[in-house]
């Protein structure tokens, strides 16, 4: 009998009003069901809501360096139980134990970083133009956030909107994804465990539309963090923009590395292998073009070609596994028709390009690392999102060349490029167009204390992670203080002819 699962709303597990659940599966084992989760609706999330308001006018009040002290209990028990955290995120979204310890570890770090700062949510003291005036900036709650997470960093993702949201002193709904609800339930478990008050925290477990949605147009939602695609971010800023509220939006990539002819070669193999079949490809920065210098291009593709084909496919939780499965049917269903339309368009398929057939992985949503060469800066395969372990080869013949056709796309989160050269590693700097630029390392790495996020159709130009981060889940207040005792009348004439 598989567990059933519960929403937490106003301090209570609670059952949908509707009564309606789904299936939550293992990717890497269809038969596998994890659990059994609500299927809410918008009256769940209206009553999530009104905890989250009622909790609020209590919460803001709570001193930032309490709420800190909070969430450093909570990397304090996420240490304790991070094997099992790891575990149960295998288990649910496929990543290998190592990645999911990895996404564990963020979530670690994420608090301990989010605890320190609620003994420096810094304001400013400014001069005034008026004797006898004080002026001051500080920063304040805003309210209530809704948090809407993807599953592919089901751990790390919702660390990084709800540890800096809370210690702002917003109260918080979230709705995690419908794919990863039971590792969203582990960290909400732990949040309670460390101390956080009745409401403070809710969490509605459903689909976008249901529950999503309901949570972006409710009046009593101040403020939207939401991470995904692009269409449903474009969604989700038409709706909530059209009612002033704070939108922070976190979406698609489509991240290239860039491999100059002086690169060391065996440094920038493992970073392409890591950055585009890591995760199976399901990172909003994974590699998703190798964009090569033509003198390397050969002997590079040929040392790809043999390190990918030779990855080991499985379960995660299984010693020596490589790359998991895709998240889920539908999923591998989109990297397989990018796949036909590379083809089609006249792109050559060196690696991978199919569903594999050995035992052991018939029942799991696997697919081979796969390599496009010949692909041209126009092609979909270039240009698409794929979200899968898809890389598309280009061949460039000058730094100026490959800069261009890095930047030929809607997307400018993550970028990369390998050269021995520090004038070109400052070139690519400045001329890169993306939120992130690595230097001798893969798209992906992001740390805890430093700004993540992209330029253009990335995003809509917040970032998570670091000081940034406190800038979207707090407001500005501005106070000025006069002890002159006296009318002062500032702007009106202060300054003699």
């Amino acid at each position: 009998m598989a567990k059933k699962f519960q929403n937490f709303i106003n301090g209570k597990w609670v059952d949908t009003k509707s009564g309606r659940t789904f299936a939550n599966r293992n990717p890497a084992n269809w038969d596998d069901i994890i659990g059994i989760f609500p299927k809410s609706g918008k009256e769940d999330v209206d009553e999530a809501v009104r905890s989250a308001r009622a909790a609020f006018e209590k919460w803001r009040l709570v001193p930032a360096p309490k709420r800190g002290d909070i969430l450093r209990r909570v990397g304090d028990i996420m240490v304790a139980r991070k094997e099992e955290l790891a575990r149960q995120m295998t288990q649910e979204m496929g990543k290998v134990l190592a990645e999911t310890q990895g996404d564990v570890q963020e979530g670690i770090d994420t608090a301990y970083y989010a605890a320190s700062e609620g003994r420096r949510l810094f304001g400013h003291t400014v001069p005034s133009e008026l004797p006898n005036k004080f002026n001051m900036a500080i920063r304040v709650p805003i309210g209530v956030a809704g948090i809407v997470t993807p599953w592919n960093f089901p751990m790390a993702i919702p660390t990084w909107k709800i540890f800096p949201a809370l210690l702002s002193g917003n109260t918080i709904v979230f709705k995690p994804a419908s794919d990863t609800p039971a590792t969203a339930t582990s960290l909400v478990e732990v949040l309670l465990e460390a101390g956080v008050p009745e409401g403070v925290v809710n969490i509605v477990h459903g689909g976008g539309g249901d529950v999503g949605m309901n949570i972006v147009r409710h009046p009593d939602i101040d403020l939207i963090s939401f991470t995904g695609s692009t269409s449903v971010g474009r969604q989700i800023s038409e709706t909530a923009g059209g009612m002033l509220k704070r939108v922070s939006l976190e979406l698609g990539g489509k991240n290239a590395q860039l491999v100059m002819d002086d690169a060391d070669l065996g440094l920038a193999l493992d970073g392409v292998l890591w950055g585009a079949f890591g995760t199976t490809g399901q990172r909003c920065t994974a590699t998703s073009r190798l964009i090569l210098h033509e003198k390397i291009h050969d002997v590079f593709l040929e040392m790809l070609i043999k390190r990918a084909v030779a990855l080991k496919l499985g379960d995660g939780l299984k010693a020596g596994v490589e790359v998991g499965p895709c998240i889920n049917e539908n999923q591998r269903k989109t990297v397989q028709s990018y796949v036909d339309v590379g083809l089609k368009q006249g792109a050559q398929l060196v690696a991978g390009g199919e569903i594999p057939t050995e035992s052991g992985l018939e029942k799991g949503w696997f697919y081979k690392p796969t390599i496009f060469t010949d692909v041209k800066a126009n092609h979909r395969i270039a240009k698409e999102e794929i979200f899968g372990p898809v890389l598309s080869v280009i061949r460039i013949k000058s730094l100026d060349e490959g800069v261009k056709i890095l930047n030929d796309t809607i997307y400018g989160l993550s970028s990369s490029i390998y050269t021995a050269d520090v004038n070109t590693a400052f070139r690519a700097i400045r001329d890169i167009n993306t939120g992130i630029t690595y230097i001798n390392a893969p798209t992906i790495g992001a740390e805890a204390h430093m700004p993540f996020g992209g330029v253009k159709q990335t995003g809509n130009g917040h970032r998570e992670g670091g000081w940034t981060v406190f800038e979207f889940f707090s407001e500005w207040k501005t106070v000025y203080i006069d002890y002159s005792g006296g009318l002062q009348r500032a702007q009106i004439d202060n300054y003699e002819n």
